[in-house]
């Protein structure tokens, strides 16, 4: 039985070797079967691809794309959305523990994936946005889409309830966004170990101007 299915698989894997061996033929065919006109013209057309897409880059730097920044009031916040199709801002306060770890993953993003724009923004100062969009829990990350707000990460329910989620965590959610440009499985999460004594937090209730917020973090860290 178990020779049987040795051989099973042996014949599987010779069909599969065959069938990569016939594509790759095929290809090296193709590409000898080109004369020098058509070899000439598959080069003018990827130095023509690359060029366009340093000016992409370009353009997205001059734009504030490449890092990640605070911008200093709730009006300057229209102009960086404007024109920009992909802009992740995440509105913290100073005192809640959780958005500087959310600083330290955008930080490395931002970096990682220049298409989108990766900004901050004080609560405090901008009590007219936060109403709007209907942010209650510090931190959250608006995910936002040819200027209008498609999705929120709120809190770090989406990223395994813990303070230890790698970036990997946050990438994934932001490319089930769609707000980067993501390669990975978005069906699931990368696999995060639980580290021993992760510490999961509370909600709790807070004011900022006399208005309530919930911070997602320790008591302990306000």
């Amino acid at each position: 039985m178990a020779n049987q299915s040795m051989e099973i698989i042996a014949k599987v894997l010779e069909q599969s070797a065959k069938l990569v061996e016939e594509q790759v033929d095929a290809q090296l065919s193709k590409i000898n079967e080109m004369d020098e006109d058509d070899l000439e013209r598959l080069k003018e057309r990827r130095l023509e691809a690359l060029k366009k897409a340093q000016k992409q880059k370009q353009e997205w730097l001059s734009k504030g794309h490449g890092e990640y920044r605070e911008i200093p009031s709730e009006k300057d916040f229209f102009g960086e959305v404007k024109d920009t199709k992909n802009v992740v801002c995440h509105f913290y306060r100073n005192s809640t523990f959780r958005c500087k770890i959310l600083d330290k993953h955008l930080a490395i993003l931002a970096k990682k994936h220049i298409e989108t724009k990766f900004i901050k923004l004080n609560v405090e100062k901008a009590p007219f946005l936060t109403e709007r969009l209907r942010i209650k829990v510090i931190p959250t990350l608006a995910l936002l889409a040819d200027g209008k707000t498609k999705d929120y990460v709120v809190g770090f329910a989406d990223l395994g309830n813990t303070d230890e989620f790698p970036t990997e965590m946050l990438e994934w959610r932001l490319g089930c966004a769609d707000v980067i440009n993501y390669s990975g499985n978005r069906l699931e999460p990368p696999t995060m170990t639980q580290r021993s004594g992760t510490k999961f937090t509370k909600v709790e209730k807070k004011t900022i101007r006399g208005r309530g917020y919930d911070s997602d973090s320790d008591s302990g860290d306000d």
